[in-house]
């Protein structure tokens, strides 16, 4: 079974210690989002790899060598200012954080994600190669691989439509993250590719690949694993299936393109059934719940 920490919320930026309190008792519940009488109990003995995807990874550095699963982390980190990452820590700081996580797990274990990309009059196809060219450079040696994607009008970013100010990109914009971001990683001795686009910008040199691969689940874990995660996008992701562990509307950074979060007087809320002692995320187990322990 590989973990997701997680896709709905950042787990890392803000509820590391629940994580590592159930990592310690040895199993965590999840509520089913479609039927929330509906529990999945997951024991860490069933666990092949926790695939850790963050904003903010500082919670990791005092943590990882506690734990004795493989690990693999994803760290999102893009151009973008506060006025679309409300609540993202200084970006100067997360890029230390990344460096002293490389150095624990190795460059091969750790990924940055520059996404999701749009375009406006602020933050132009140009603005973003400069960026990028900036990230590389500074993480030089760290990190080896990155990956792309490009805005999706979910409900939350079209409600912040006026916020966000994305224009459609043109085929100009595309080439010129295209070139760019390709130039930039070769500087480095580093890859790009996009994450499950139909744009994958190989025309322009960025590698075809899956954000985690039966190749690479094999590499990581030593398992062979079986089909694909097709409830994202359709038919363009063939990363292997996943368990993501957290709730949705529970995560306090506030991004303005977020498809996790759509509601933050509801995130507001949600955050107040937190407890760090229970098996869930948010509240705790009810007489009449219905567990099921969750083997894949």
């Amino acid at each position: 079974m590989i973990l997701a920490v997680s896709g709905r919320t950042d787990i890392v930026a803000f509820y590391m210690s629940w994580f590592m309190k159930r990592y310690e008792e040895g199993f965590l519940d999840v509520r089913n989002p479609f039927n929330p009488k509906l529990v999945n109990r997951i024991g860490f003995e069933d666990v092949d790899l926790i695939f850790f995807t963050t904003k903010n990874p500082k919670n990791l550095i005092n943590n990882i060598k506690k734990i004795k699963h493989p690990i693999y982390v994803h760290v999102t980190l893009t151009g973008y200012g506060n006025d679309i990452e409300t609540y993202v820590p200084n970006k100067d700081e997360i890029i230390e954080d990344i460096i002293k996580v490389s150095k624990i797990i190795g460059p091969d274990r750790i990924v940055v994600r520059y996404d999701p990309i749009f375009i406006s009059d602020k933050y132009t196809a140009k603005y973003h190669v400069k960026m990028f060219n900036r990230l590389c450079e500074r993480l030089d040696g760290y990190v080896n691989k990155y990956l792309i994607s490009f805005l999706d009008e979910y409900k939350n970013v079209i409600k912040n439509k006026n916020i966000l100010k994305y224009k459609t990109m043109s085929e100009d914009d595309y080439r010129t993250i295209g070139e760019g971001f390709v130039e930039a990683v070769k500087k480095h001795n580093a890859t790009v590719q996009t994450c499950f686009e139909e744009r994958d910008l190989t025309e322009f040199g960025f590698i075809k690949g899956d954000c985690l691969s039966k190749e690479l689940a094999y590499h990581l874990t030593g398992k062979t694993f079986k089909g694909t995660w097709k409830a994202r996008k359709g038919n363009l992701c063939n990363c292997i299936p996943m368990v993501d562990v957290a709730a949705y509307n529970t995560c306090l950074h506030f991004c303005k393109y977020c498809y996790a979060n759509y509601d933050e007087k509801e995130v507001r809320r949600n955050i107040h059934y937190h407890d760090e002692n229970s098996s869930l995320l948010l509240g705790n187990l009810e007489d009449d719940d219905v567990i099921k322990y969750r083997k894949d």
